[in-house]
C-alpha cells in the first residue's frame, strides 16, 4: 500500500493561472500580450506596458498608499525588493509622478565599486566564507555583500526547514501519551480531489456529505482561502491543523465532544443556514464563541489580550477572528432575528437527551442591571436591594440545575405574567406529560395556581403573606435519601383552601433550628413530605447557576449598546399618580401624628402636661383638633385627586422622544451560547465524577483547569491527537486521563473535517 502523500504533492496541480500573480486576497496582477493590468476586487487600478518602469512604479505606490496591499506583498508579486517599493514611495512623495521616471544605467554621482573589490568578494565567497564574515573582512554591510554576489551570479540558497522524523506507525512517544504500536490496518484512503485538504482525505463524514476543500497547503498561511472568501467562493474556511507542542489553552478541545453532542452546530446550520461568503463562516463563528466562553474570554474585547495565531490553531486556522470581525458576525446573526427558534431547537435536542431529568422544572428570573443613559423601565434588583433600570430574563432549569431555555421578558414583566407563556413553551417541548413547576414567591397567585392545574401542570412554591404559625408538637422529623444524598427536615403536613375554599392544596411546613417556619404549597399529593421540601429547597441550584454565570461567563455584561423601537402604547405606572401617592402618604403620617398627640393630651399622659392649667390644656386640645381636622381634609382632597388619575398610562406620555428598548437579539444569542458552554462543562463533570472523589465540590474547577491547560497536537491523515499537559497533582491528572479515554471512545470528528479526535495526557517533563 502506498504511503501517505505529502501536502505539497496533493497541491502540485493547483496554482494561479498562467500570467497571473496574486498580490493578496484582493489584488492580482495579470500579464498578457506585453501588457500588464493591476486588478483590485475586480476593478482595474492600473494598466501599462511591460517594461514601462515609471508606470509600474506608480502602480506599486498606488497599491501601498491606498491600503490595498502592503510593501511585502507588492514586492513579491512584481519581482522587486521591499526597499525598491519604499524608494518609489519616497520619490513620489517628493516629486510626484515625474520623479518616478529616470534614465537607465548606474545612478549619477555614485562611486562605482572598484574591480579589485569585486574580485575580492568572489574569492572570499569561493573560500566558503559566510556573507557576514565577508562583510566584516571587506568593511561593508551584509546586505551589500548579498546584492553584489547576486549580481556576480552566485546562487541564493534558502535553507529548508528542518523536519523531525515521524514514525508512520504511531505517535512520537516524546510528544504524546498514545501507544506507538501499529494500528489496525485501515482500507486505503480514496484518492483526494485536486486542491482537497489533506485533513479531509481519510474518513467519510458521518452522513457522507461532501465537505468543502481548501486551496492552501500551509496551515499557517491561508491567503488563498481568504481570497476565495473575498471573491464569494467560500462560505467557511476549512480547518487545517498542524502538529505542535505545548500549544496554549489547547485543552479546550476536550469540551468538543460535549459541545457537539448538544447539537449546537446542527441547530445553527438549520436555523441560520449560512452567513457567508466569508472566511469566518457560521461554523467557525459558533465554535470560536463557544471556545471563548469555555476559556473565560468573557467579551469580544478581551480577544485583544490573546494572540490571534495561538487561538487560531485551536480552530484549525492561521489566526482567529479579532474583535471587529467577531462583532460583525454577531451583528449579522442578530440581524436575522432567529435567536428564539435557535434556542427552541437547542431545547428540543436537550429534551431528547435528558428527558428523564425534566420531571421537575425550576423557573426563576434574572435581573440584569443597566447603568447606561437610556430611559429603561425599572425593576427591583434583589442582590442590590434597590430598584433601578434593568432587563429581566427568565430561565428554565431541570432537576439537576442545568439550563433548558431562556426567555427575555418584555418591560420587566413579573413572574405571574411570564409563567403562562413560559409554560406554553414547556408544553410545546415536552408534549402532554405532567411536569411539576418549581418557582419562588414572585409567582404566588391563587388564580395562577388554578390556571396551572387546568392546563395539566403541578407546582411547588413558597406561601406568601401572613400565615398563622403551627404548634411545635405538629412537626416531626422526616429523613430520606434522595439522589444519593441523605436529607432530614422537621415537617408538618396539612391541607389548605384558597380562593374562598374553591382551591384545595397541600401545605408542607418546615421548622428550622431557630424556630422559623417555612410553608410550602404544592398540588402534588403523591410525594412524601420530605421530598416536597427537598425539591423546593433545591431551587437554590438555580440561584447558584446565576451566580456562576455572572462570575465565570459575564452573564450581566452588555454585548452591545444598540436600541430598538419599543411599543409606545405599553402601559407603565403613571408618574403623576406616584407623586400624589407620595403626598398622600405624607398627609396620612401627619394625621397619625396629630391624632397621637391629641390622644395623649386628652388622656393627660403626655410629658409636662401635669404642670399645665385647665385653660392651657383646653387651648392645646383645640389646636390639636384643628390640626387633625386640617390633615383629614388634606387626605380627603388627595384621595379625590388620586381617584381622577389613571394608575397606568402609555409609555409615550412618560418618555420624552422616541420610545426605545435595549436590543435583545444579540444578548439572547450570546446567552444561548453561554448556556451550551455551561451544559458542556456539566456533561464533562458527570463523566469525570466516577474518577474524582471531590467532583461534587471541585468538579467544575477541575474541568476549567483542564480546558485552560496547554496541550500537544499531532495531526495524521485520519486523526487529530490531543495530549493534555499534566495537572497540578497526580490524582487530578489521573481523573483527566480517565476522562480522555472516555472521550476517545466517543469517536468524535472535528467539525468541518474527517479527523477523528483522540485524547490523552502527555507524560510529565
Amino acid at each position: 500500500m502506498a504511503g501517505p502523500r505529502k501536502q505539497g504533492e496533493l497541491f502540485s496541480t493547483i496554482g494561479a493561472p498562467e500570467g497571473v500573480r496574486v498580490v493578496n486576497e484582493r489584488c492580482v496582477v495579470r500579464t498578457q500580450d506585453g501588457h500588464r493590468v493591476v486588478v483590485v476586487a475586480g476593478i482595474v487600478l492600473a494598466q501599462y506596458a511591460v517594461g514601462d518602469r515609471m508606470s509600474e512604479a506608480h502602480a506599486m505606490v498606488s497599491l501601498v498608499e491606498q491600503g490595498f496591499a502592503d510593501q511585502n506583498d507588492v514586492a513579491r508579486a512584481l519581482g522587486c525588493s521591499v526597499r525598491t517599493v519604499r524608494r518609489c514611495q519616497r520619490r513620489f512623495e517628493a516629486g510626484g509622478l515625474p520623479a518616478l521616471g529616470r534614465c537607465g544605467g548606474y545612478p549619477r554621482g555614485r562611486r562605482r565599486r572598484p574591480a579589485s573589490r569585486t574580485r575580492l568578494l568572489s574569492r572570499l565567497k569561493a573560500e566558503g566564507l559566510a556573507n557576514r564574515a565577508i562583510a566584516q573582512r571587506v568593511g561593508i554591510s551584509e546586505m551589500a555583500v548579498r546584492k553584489a554576489l547576486r549580481r556576480l551570479g552566485w546562487p541564493v540558497h534558502t535553507p529548508e526547514q528542518a523536519c523531525l522524523p515521524i514514525d508512520a506507525h504511531g505517535a512520537n512517544p516524546n510528544l504524546s501519551a498514545f501507544p506507538t504500536t501499529p494500528p489496525i490496518a485501515a482500507p486505503p484512503p480514496a484518492q483526494p480531489l485536486p486542491g482537497a485538504n489533506p485533513n479531509l482525505s481519510a474518513f467519510s463524514s458521518p452522513n457522507d456529505a461532501p465537505l468543502p476543500r481548501s486551496l492552501d497547503t500551509d496551515p499557517a498561511d491561508r491567503r488563498l482561502d481568504r481570497l476565495g472568501a473575498y471573491l464569494g467562493l467560500l462560505d467557511d474556511a476549512v480547518p487545517l491543523f498542524r502538529t505542535g507542542t505545548r500549544i496554549p489553552r489547547a485543552g479546550v478541545l476536550l469540551a468538543l465532544p460535549a459541545v457537539l453532542d448538544s447539537g449546537v452546530l446542527d441547530c445553527a446550520r438549520h436555523v441560520y443556514g449560512s452567513i457567508g461568503p466569508a472566511f469566518y463562516g457560521l461554523r467557525t463563528t459558533i465554535v470560536a464563541l463557544l471556545m471563548m466562553a469555555l476559556l473565560r474570554i468573557k467579551r469580544p474585547e478581551a480577544l485583544k489580550e490573546h494572540a490571534p495565531a495561538d487561538f487560531g490553531r485551536l480552530l484549525g486556522l492561521d489566526r482567529a477572528p479579532e474583535v471587529k470581525t467577531l462583532r460583525r458576525k454577531l451583528s449579522r446573526l442578530a440581524a436575522l432575528g432567529r435567536a428564539v427558534p435557535f434556542g427552541r431547537a437547542l431545547a428540543e435536542r436537550r429534551v431528547t437527551a435528558r428527558g428523564a431529568m425534566l420531571g421537575f422544572l425550576y423557573v426563576d428570573g434574572h435581573v440584569r442591571a443597566y447603568h447606561g443613559q437610556r430611559p429603561l423601565p425599572k425593576t427591583h434588583v434583589a442582590r442590590l436591594r434597590i430598584a433601578m433600570p434593568a432587563t429581566s430574563d427568565y430561565w428554565v432549569n431541570d432537576a439537576a440545575g442545568e439550563p433548558l431555555f431562556v426567555v427575555t421578558a418584555e418591560a420587566n414583566a413579573g413572574l405571574i405574567k411570564m409563567l403562562p407563556p413560559i409554560l406554553a413553551e414547556v408544553r410545546r417541548l415536552l408534549g402532554e406529560r405532567r411536569v411539576t413547576i418549581v418557582f419562588d414567591r414572585g409567582g404566588f397567585s391563587p388564580r395562577l395556581f388554578q390556571q396551572l392545574l387546568t392546563e395539566g401542570f403541578d407546582f411547588l412554591t413558597y406561601r406568601k403573606g401572613r400565615v398563622r404559625p403551627l404548634a411545635p408538637r405538629r412537626f416531626q422529623l422526616c429523613t430520606a435519601t434522595i439522589g444519593g444524598r441523605p436529607v432530614s427536615y422537621h415537617l408538618a403536613d396539612q391541607g389548605v383552601r384558597l380562593l374562598g375554599g374553591t382551591l384545595r392544596l397541600r401545605q408542607v411546613t418546615r421548622l428550622s433550628e431557630n424556630g422559623h417556619q417555612t410553608p410550602i404549597l404544592t398540588s402534588r399529593r403523591d410525594l412524601a413530605a420530605v421530598e416536597v421540601a427537598f425539591r423546593m429547597f433545591e431551587r437554590w441550584r438555580q440561584e447558584n447557576f446565576f451566580k456562576y454565570l455572572r462570575e465565570e461567563y459575564a452573564l450581566d455584561a452588555l454585548v452591545d449598546y444598540h436600541v430598538e423601537p419599543d411599543d409606545p402604547a405599553r402601559a407603565v405606572p403613571n408618574p403623576v399618580r406616584h407623586k400624589v401617592d407620595a403626598a398622600l402618604r405624607a398627609a396620612r403620617a401627619e394625621l397619625a401624628e396629630f391624632q397621637a398627640l391629641y390622644g395623649r393630651v386628652a388622656l393627660g399622659t403626655g410629658e409636662h402636661l401635669g404642670s399645665l392649667i385647665a385653660h392651657e390644656l383646653t387651648t392645646l386640645r383645640g389646636q390639636l383638633a384643628h390640626g387633625v381636622h386640617t390633615a383629614l381634609e388634606r387626605c380627603a382632597a388627595l384621595k379625590a385627586k388620586r381617584a381622577g388619575i389613571p394608575p397606568r398610562v402609555p409609555v409615550a406620555q412618560v418618555v420624552t422622544g422616541t420610545v426605545v428598548k435595549l436590543a435583545t437579539e444579540r444578548k439572547h444569542l450570546t446567552n444561548l451560547l453561554k448556556m451550551v458552554a455551561y451544559q458542556a462543562e456539566g456533561d464533562l463533570v458527570r463523566m469525570v465524577a466516577p474518577h474524582y472523589r471531590r467532583a461534587a465540590d471541585e468538579g467544575r474547577t477541575l474541568i476549567q483547569s483542564a480546558l485552560a491547560s496547554a496541550a500537544d497536537l499531532e495531526v495524521t491523515d485520519t486523526e487529530l491527537r490531543l495530549s493534555v499537559a499534566p495537572l497540578s497533582s497526580a490524582h487530578r491528572t489521573r481523573a483527566i486521563a480517565a476522562l480522555c479515554e472516555e472521550l476517545t471512545r466517543a469517536n468524535v470528528v472535528f467539525p468541518g473535517t474527517r479527523l477523528r479526535l483522540r485524547y490523552g495526557v502527555a507524560p510529565a517533563r
